[in-house]
């Protein structure tokens, strides 16, 4: 008995090492981590913004307010970040004069643009800057007592401006933006009166809004 018990010590005694090799060999599994999507300004946007404006005019300058929507398409290469955005807006924009009896008023009922942005993306956040053509909808009235006469024409011109734009949750962002308006002049026809021969009308813009990406 106990020669059987001494040999059993010794087997196990010449085990134990051999099974601690055996464990020290087998290779160790970790799960993999799960990487967070990658954030890019890529892609297809529309949204909703509204905002003041005031023309850069010393005497009876329009001012005012609008609200409308926005369509756009970014494309993104490393940081940098380039597209193209249209909006327009539904605007209460106006200013109104008196003289001799007679009352002018000017009036901008909506506007909008098409421009292209270029901007550099610090994650969530862009910064950009924008250009490009700009339209309003103005109407002139002239209005004395008894008599009222108007006319209305859409003025073309361009527009330049800087903006920043903040990724706050997936597919979400928010944005603010300053755009500086010019507008050329136009001829206003009143039924017997004749024509007005408007000057340039250049309006300063601030604006924010929120945009959904696709």
């Amino acid at each position: 008995m106990k020669k059987i018990l001494l040999a059993t010590v010794a087997l196990a005694a010449l085990a134990a090492p051999a099974a601690a090799a055996d464990l020290a060999a087998r290779p160790t599994y970790t799960k993999a981590p799960v990487l967070a999507p990658v954030m890019t300004w890529t892609g297809f946007y529309i949204g909703a913004m509204g905002g003041y404006a005031n023309e850069d005019a010393d005497f009876a300058a329009m001012k005012g307010g609008f609200a409308g929507g926005t369509i756009g398409y970014n494309w993104q290469q490393g940081a940098v970040v380039f597209g193209l955005e249209a909006d327009a807006a539904w605007a209460d924009i106006s200013a109104s004069a008196t003289a001799l009896g007679v009352t002018a008023n000017s009036k901008i009922r909506d506007w909008g643009t098409v421009r292209g942005r270029l901007g550099y993306a610090f994650g969530p956040t862009l910064l950009y800057v924008t250009g490009g053509y700009a339209w309003a909808d103005n109407r002139i009235t002239l209005s004395a007592p008894g008599i009222s006469l108007s006319d209305s024409k859409i003025h073309s011109g361009w527009t330049v401006g800087a903006g920043a734009e903040w990724m706050f949750a997936p597919q979400w962002s928010l944005k603010g933006e300053y755009l500086y308006k010019s507008f050329g002049g136009e001829s206003y026809t009143f039924t017997g009166l004749g024509t007005l021969a408007t000057g340039t009308l250049n309006v300063h813009s601030g604006q924010v809004g929120i945009n959904y990406h696709f």
